[in-house]
């Protein structure tokens, strides 16, 4: 498996193509914390009336450490740093003009205008954009099962060494390669520390198998390693922290169903991009829900260490080398 990396940022003037909410830009502009926040759960990840719920939980969970929410989107040709409550709710809405936005099809979006919910990749390229430092999602992409056969890997691995952002989230989701996705991880350079978490956790799951060489117990400690990361190199850094105890789902009886819900993929004929929402959908039907309510105890919760790790970064470290907040 070969991963690399681009070298470059983003060029061109990025400030023409940027919504900053005022909150927001009041926020950076002070060198105070911001929580980027990710759309594709709302539009693609969560059925409603939960997507809605989950997305003022999020920004509910950050305001309350104290920290500015910023959901990422792209509307009406810009990029946009912040919406309003009504943006939001059109983005749980089912709305099938919503586009699922990568790193590949982010300036197609934007040069046809239509909205467009982002990814962990284009959040990530977002925030940088913006000079938003932390970012929190449910689970990042990686390296798919059978990958050697047919190689499916995730942008969001690219785009995590290529911008200067805290990724903030419960892991992988478990119906990934994970080994081959920490080795990716590994080669493109990319930190995965631990908060609370010794070893990396399978999203529904408690980890035991993969253990961190770092894992800290304290975002105050976190924002230091992560200042002193960006003050030496100009890759994002991954913080997996555990779906809270009392939503986690049995390992043993996780990957019995992953096992199924792949089986029965195979069976479908489904491929590609298909893949992750399927098996998304059948594990929570195996599962009889406790996926779903895992998955939004563990969005939740992701936020809530996003935000601490955000303000500890805002009280003791300078912006990493290489921000693009573009110039008022």
């Amino acid at each position: 498996m070969t991963v690399s990396s681009p070298q470059t940022r983003p060029a061109g003037r990025a400030e023409a193509h940027l919504r900053i909410a005022a909150e927001v830009r009041a926020a950076l502009d002070s060198g105070g914390p911001v929580v980027g926040l990710e759309t594709t759960i709302l539009a693609f990840g969560l059925p409603a009336p939960l997507n809605a719920e989950v997305g003022a939980e999020c920004e509910a969970v950050v305001r309350a450490e104290g920290v500015q929410p910023a959901t990422l989107a792209i509307l009406d040709g810009r990029v946009c740093a912040g919406l309003d409550a009504a943006e939001i709710a059109r983005f749980c809405s089912g709305d099938r003009a919503i586009r699922k936005v990568n790193l590949q099809n982010y300036a197609s979006a934007l040069v046809a205008g239509v909205p467009g919910a982002l990814t962990v990749a284009a959040s990530l390229q977002t925030c940088a954009l913006a000079g938003i430092r932390v970012f929190a999602t449910g689970g990042i992409g990686g390296v798919h099962r059978d990958w050697t056969r047919s190689p499916d890997i995730s942008g969001d691995l690219v785009a995590l060494a290529r911008f200067p952002v805290v990724t903030v989230c419960a892991g992988a989701k478990s119906i990934l390669d994970v080994p081959a996705t920490l080795e990716a991880l590994e080669t493109l350079g990319v930190p995965v520390v631990g908060c609370r978490a010794a070893a990396f956790p399978l999203f529904y799951a408690r980890g035991a198998e993969h253990p961190l060489e770092d894992n800290f117990t304290a975002e105050e400690e976190l924002a230091r390693h992560a200042a002193a990361h960006f003050a030496v190199s100009g890759t994002g850094i991954l913080v997996v922290t555990p779906v809270p105890e009392e939503h986690a789902l049995d390992r043993v009886r996780l990957a019995d169903w992953t096992g199924r819900a792949l089986e029965d993929a195979a069976r479908d004929g489904v491929t590609g991009r298909a893949v992750t929402p399927y098996l998304l959908a059948r594990l929570e039907q195996l599962s009889g829900g406790a996926t779903l309510a895992a998955n939004r105890a563990l969005i939740a919760n992701n936020a809530r260490v996003a935000a601490r790790i955000a303000a500890a970064l805002a009280r003791s470290a300078p912006p990493p080398v290489n921000s693009s907040h573009p110039p008022r």
